[in-house]
């Protein structure tokens, strides 16, 4: 999808995606998505994953799967390209979609305001968050070493961009920041109500979960229902 395009032209191209951002918020949650993606080292194959879950009670319902391949190179800033196209292909085996999802990495806490999460609900659509394991831009104020304790980060021109937030104490922030058709204080909201007894939310966490049994042969491709919980979580 992305494979044949320079960072030049990777950075122009998140610059006009960026111009689609709208934040609004959701009126209703029932269900939340994590969406993350694992694959070998120095390999051309992506596993994607994309749970659902019912909110808040953040009980597993079910989980699609698939692979992609990809030559686009990692990069910091451009998580987007290399991610998108491999969760958009496991995005199409949804019937029912979420009503918000999560994605391990950023939203508009990025350069360009074009982090994957924010790339990714673009393209579908979709209200989506950004709940990341470190910092990428915008200047950072640890939080205090207190449950759900947040500290906003800004940008150079004083611009909110999203929250550093303590999930676990004595344990570093996650990152959040809205992706798309969410606000920043609804995105903050809904990830604390999304922690369990880890540092990172459940969405994500099961996901991560989800998608290394899947690249290690456990897990199948395709959309699966959970009528039992998973001994995975």
């Amino acid at each position: 999808m992305y494979d044949h395009y320079s960072f030049e032209e990777a950075t122009a191209y998140q610059i006009e995606l960026a111009k689609q951002l709208k934040f609004q918020p959701l009126d209703k949650i029932e269900t939340i998505a994590g969406a993350d993606i694992s694959f070998n080292k120095n390999s051309t194959t992506m596993y994607a994953g994309i749970v659902i879950l019912s909110y808040p009670e953040m009980i597993l319902k079910s989980f699609a799967l698939e692979t992609y391949e990809t030559s686009f190179p990692y990069k910091p800033g451009f998580l987007g390209f290399n991610e998108v196209p491999a969760l958009l292909k496991v995005w199409e085996l949804i019937v029912e979609k979420p009503d918000v999802v999560v994605l391990d990495g950023n939203g508009i806490l990025h350069p360009r305001r074009m982090g994957v999460a924010s790339h990714f609900g673009i393209l579908a659509n979709q209200a989506t968050i950004g709940c990341a394991k470190s910092l990428l831009h915008g200047k950072d104020h640890q939080p205090e070493n207190v449950r759900y304790s947040t500290s906003e980060i800004k940008n150079n021109t004083g611009e909110l961009l999203g929250f550093a937030l303590k999930t676990k104490i004595n344990c570093a922030p996650v990152y959040v920041s809205a992706g798309h058709l969410i606000t920043a204080d609804q995105s903050l909201a809904i990830i604390k109500n999304c922690v369990g007894n880890y540092r990172i939310p459940e969405p994500t966490r099961m996901a991560h979960n989800v998608v290394n049994d899947f690249r290690i042969g456990k897990l199948k491709a395709g959309f699966h229902v959970v009528s039992a919980p998973l001994t995975l979580f």
